[in-house]
C-alpha cells in the first residue's frame, strides 16, 4: 500500500459547501464575531477547495444542506487512515439528530464512491469525533474530551489494531486533541504554546514513541495544519502573525497559507474543514456542483 512509504500521501478529499443555516446555528461563538458572513464564508471556503486541489487533492464536494448546519465540519465525522474508514459518533447527535444525516453522507461517499472499507463504532454511548484523533504515520492518538469518551477511543484502537493506539487527555479550553496539536510534517508536530495545549503535549511525549521533532507556535489556531502531499496547509498571516513567522522560518517545504476567517467564527479549525483520504481506485461519478 502506498501509504505504507508515505503515510501523508493522499489522493482525495472530501468537503462540505456551507448552508446558511451554518450562521444561524445555537453553536455559534459570539466571542469570535456577532456575525457570519456567508457570503465572504463562502469565498474563503472555494480558495481553501482550490488549494487542495493545487497540491494534487481530487476534492469531493458535498453540496451544502441546510437541514445541516454543521456539515462544514466534515472531519468530525469520520477516521481514515489506509483506506480504513471509522465513522465517528459525535455526542452532539444527541441534542442535534440532523447530524446523523451528515454520517449518512460521508459513509455513502466513503463505502460507494471510494470503496473504502467502513467500521462503525458499535456502541450507542462510545463518543468520538474525528478532531481527537491525531494519525502521526506510524501511530495513533486518540484525545479523551467533552467529544470523545474511553469508549470512544476504544472504538478507535479496535478500527485500526495494526497501530499503537496512545490515550491521552484534552484540557480545557481546548475542545478537541487536534485543535492545537497536529502534524505539521514527516515526524513534526505543530503544538500551540498555550497551557492547555502543552498539558496534552507532555502526555503526548511521555507516551508515544520516539523521533519526532516539535514546532511550537504562539496562537492556538496556529497549532491546527493539514500536511498534505509534501505540503503544509495553515492559516493566513493576518490570523497567525507569530505561527505565520514561525512555519515561515522553520519550514523547508511547501507551504500554503489560508486565509479562513468566517468559517472558523463557530469554534472551528482548518482541519476541520476538510476529510483527506488515500485511495488508489478512482471514485465513480458525484456530483459536486450545485445550480
Amino acid at each position: 500500500m502506498a501509504a505504507a512509504n508515505n503515510p501523508f500521501k493522499y489522493n482525495f478529499a472530501i468537503v462540505s459547501r456551507i448552508a446558511a443555516s451554518f450562521a444561524e446555528s445555537s453553536s455559534f461563538d459570539v466571542k469570535k464575531g456577532g456575525t457570519i458572513d456567508i457570503d465572504k464564508a463562502r469565498r474563503e471556503h472555494e480558495d481553501l477547495v482550490e488549494a487542495l486541489r493545487r497540491i494534487g487533492l481530487d476534492v469531493i464536494e458535498l453540496p451544502c444542506d441546510e437541514k445541516h448546519p454543521d456539515g462544514l465540519f466534515v472531519n468530525d465525522i469520520a477516521v481514515v487512515v489506509n483506506g480504513t474508514a471509522l465513522i465517528c459518533n459525535p455526542p452532539s447527535i444527541k441534542d442535534r439528530p440532523s447530524r446523523q444525516g451528515e454520517l449518512a453522507v460521508v459513509r455513502q461517499v466513503l463505502r460507494k464512491e471510494l470503496g473504502l472499507k467502513i467500521v462503525e463504532v458499535e456502541s450507542e454511548t462510545a463518543f468520538v469525533e474525528g478532531g481527537d484523533v491525531l494519525w502521526t504515520g506510524r501511530e495513533i492518538y486518540v484525545g479523551l474530551s467533552k467529544r470523545t469518551n474511553m469508549l470512544g477511543a476504544q472504538a478507535v484502537a479496535k478500527a485500526f489494531p495494526e497501530y499503537p493506539c496512545n490515550i491521552v487527555k484534552v484540557h480545557e479550553p481546548s475542545v478537541h486533541l487536534r485543535d492545537n496539536i497536529s502534524m505539521a510534517g514527516p515526524e513534526v508536530i505543530a503544538v500551540a504554546k498555550t497551557p492547555s495545549a502543552q498539558k496534552t503535549f507532555q502526555e503526548i511525549r511521555s507516551s508515544g514513541g520516539p523521533g519526532y521533532k516539535y514546532i511550537s507556535v504562539e496562537e492556538d489556531e496556529a497549532g491546527n495544519v493539514i500536511f498534505c502531499n509534501g505540503t503544509l496547509l495553515h492559516l493566513a498571516a493576518e490570523q497567525i502573525p507569530k505561527g505565520f513567522a514561525v512555519f515561515e522560518n522553520k519550514i523547508d517545504y511547501p507551504r500554503v497559507a489560508i486565509h479562513m476567517e468566517e468559517p472558523l467564527k463557530r469554534s472551528g479549525r482548518l482541519a476541520s474543514c476538510v476529510l483527506i483520504i488515500n485511495r488508489v481506485r478512482h471514485p465513480k461519478k458525484f456530483p459536486t456542483s450545485v445550480p
